[in-house]
């Protein structure tokens, strides 16, 4: 066999494994949609997210990261220091950071007892609630300062 002809059919191996993979994934995990916060501390943040938003701990690797869900969602907790890919500065040197204006919108139909639960647990909400046209929201913040938005829809 040639040269040629011995790339070629590596090449035909590789690309069937590699098709092969891809339908070993389950369809569940391919039309699950991720958001991933960056955070100071792991513990804290899941524990702030299970016990005081309802969200359900899927894994969890010590302090370098965590995977939550909630409704169909699936929150990713990375470090702002560790060894995992989320955590490594960009080429120019930007360090991941948390908070920002970007959110997890979570809805509810009690608005305004959910806002009262959470005060009584301690969660720090950036502005009261504002009403609006396609419904009221309000922000809190989790612990390292990522903004998460309640929102109740209009009837």
């Amino acid at each position: 066999m040639n040269k040629t002809r011995a790339f070629a059919f590596a090449l035909t191996l590789l690309l069937a494994a590699q098709g092969a993979a891809a339908q070993s994934v389950s369809p569940t995990a391919l039309g699950l949609v991720r958001v991933r916060y960056i955070v100071e501390d792991v513990p804290a943040t899941v524990a702030f997210y299970t016990s005081k938003l309802g969200f359900k701990l899927d894994m969890q690797a010590g302090p370098y990261f965590a995977a939550l869900s909630r409704d169909g969602v699936q929150l990713l907790l990375s470090p702002t220091k560790g060894p995992g890919g989320a955590s490594r500065p960009m080429p120019n040197g930007d360090k991941p950071v948390p908070g920002g204006w970007n959110r997890l919108v979570i809805y509810t139909s009690d608005l305004p007892g959910e806002v009262e639960r959470l005060r009584r647990a301690g969660v720090r909400f950036r502005n009261d609630i504002v009403v609006g046209l396609g419904g009221n929201e309000i922000l809190l913040d989790d612990p390292s300062g990522n903004a998460v938005e309640l929102f109740q829809p209009t009837n």
